[in-house]
C-alpha cells in the first residue's frame, strides 16, 4: 500500500461533483463568494477539492478528463502549486514545512492572512487561501481569522476545511458559503479500499465502518494500524474491570515518537468508537440509566484526551493509564 499523496499533489478526484458544480457556477455567472466552508467527514475528499478549485482561481489550465475542476498536472501553475511556491496561495495547515504535526495552527500564521489579501495578485486573477483544517485553529486563532472574514478581499478567495464545522464559532460559519460533501456508502467505499488494498472482505468492512464514509480516511487508518488498534481496544473493553496489565504495558511502549503519537490517537479513537456502541446499544435495550452516564463521560474523556496530552505535553503512556481507570471504574459502576 502507497504512502497517501497530499492533497496538493492529487489531480484525479472521484466524488464531489455537486459541489464542484456549484462552485464552478458561481465563478462563471460573477457570482464567487470570498469564503467557502467546506464540510463533510473526514478523508471525503475536500482539502483535495480545495486545491482544486485553487488551481482553476490561479488560472491553470483545464484539463476536462479530470473533472469538472480538473487542471493539467504539467501547467505551470499546478506545478507551482504542487512545489508550494506559487505567490498567490497561502496555505496554513497543521504540519510544518518539514512533515512535522503541530498541536494547533498558531495565530500568528493566521495573523497573515489580512497583509497576503490586502496585495494585489502577482500572477493570477485572485489570491486564494487554505485552512486545513479549520478545526485545528486554537480560540485566538479563530478570532483573528474574523478579521479576514468581517473584511473581504476584493480578489481573494479563502477556503476552510472543516470536518466538525459545529465546532467552529458561529461567526466564521455564518460568514461563509457553505459546500456540503457526502459521505461515501459502504458499497463504494469497499470498492475504493478493494482497489487500493489488498486486505480481504472483513478487514474492508471493519475498515468502511470505522471511516464513517471517508475513502481518504479510510486508506489513513489502513496505513495507522487501525485494524490492529481496534482489536486491541476490544481485547480491552471485553475484559473489563479487569485488565491484562501485560498487553497494556506494552501498548503504552509503543507510544513514544511521532509514530507512537499515532499509535496512540487511532487506539484511543477505536476505544472511544467502541464506547460510543456500546452506550448506545444499552440505551436502546435497557433504556437510560447512570451506569450509562458514566460511559458517556468515559467517552468524552477518550475523545479529548489526545488533543490535551498534547497541548500540555503529558506523558502520553501515562495519560493512557489513566483513562484504563476510568473505564474500569465505568464498567464497575
Amino acid at each position: 500500500m502507497s504512502a497517501l499523496p497530499h492533497p496538493r499533489a492529487v489531480f484525479d478526484y472521484e466524488g464531489g461533483a455537486a459541489a464542484q458544480t456549484e462552485f464552478l457556477t458561481a465563478m462563471q455567472r460573477g457570482r464567487l463568494h470570498h469564503a467557502w466552508l467546506l464540510t463533510g467527514p473526514e478523508g471525503v475528499g475536500k482539502a483535495t477539492f480545495a486545491y482544486r478549485a485553487a488551481r482553476r482561481l490561479l488560472g491553470a489550465q483545464p484539463q476536462p478528463d479530470l473533472g469538472l475542476l480538473g487542471a493539467d498536472p504539467q501547467d505551470r501553475v499546478s506545478r507551482q502549486i504542487a512545489a508550494r511556491s506559487h505567490p498567490d496561495l497561502m496555505v496554513l495547515e497543521l504540519q510544518t514545512d518539514d512533515g512535522k504535526p503541530r498541536k494547533s495552527i498558531p495565530v500568528e500564521e493566521v495573523r497573515r492572512l489580512p497583509e497576503f489579501f490586502s496585495k494585489a495578485p502577482a500572477s493570477a486573477p485572485y489570491r486564494v487561501a487554505i485552512v486545513d483544517a479549520a478545526d485545528d485553529l486554537n480560540v485566538n486563532a479563530a478570532n483573528a481569522l474574523l478579521k479576514t472574514l468581517e473584511e473581504p478581499p476584493a480578489r481573494g478567495v479563502l477556503f476552510l476545511v472543516s470536518h466538525r464545522p459545529g465546532r467552529l464559532i458561529a461567526t466564521i460559519r455564518s460568514r461563509c458559503r457553505r459546500l456540503a460533501f457526502a459521505p461515501w456508502d459502504e458499497t463504494r467505499l469497499d470498492q475504493f479500499l478493494a482497489e487500493h488494498t489488498e486486505l480481504d472482505a472483513a478487514a474492508r468492512a471493519r475498515l468502511t465502518h470505522m471511516a464513517k464514509g471517508g475513502p481518504g480516511r479510510a486508506l489513513f487508518l489502513a496505513q495507522a494500524g487501525a485494524l490492529e488498534a481496534d482489536a486491541a481496544a476490544h481485547h480491552i473493553l471485553s475484559r473489563l474491570p479487569e485488565t491484562d496489565e501485560a498487553a497494556l504495558l506494552a501498548l503504552a511502549d509503543g507510544f513514544r515518537g511521532a509514530e507512537g503519537q499515532k499509535r496512540f490517537e487511532v487506539l484511543l479513537e477505536r476505544l472511544a468508537d467502541q464506547v460510543r456502541d456500546m452506550a448506545v446499544r444499552a440505551v436502546v435495550e435497557d433504556g437510560p440509566s447512570a451506569g450509562i452516564d458514566r460511559w458517556a463521560q468515559a467517552w468524552e474523556r477518550l475523545e479529548a484526551a489526545p488533543g490535551e496530552a498534547e497541548a500540555v505535553n503529558l506523558d502520553r503512556a501515562d495519560a493512557f493509564f489513566t483513562l484504563i481507570g476510568q473505564l474500569k471504574a465505568a464498567a464497575r459502576a
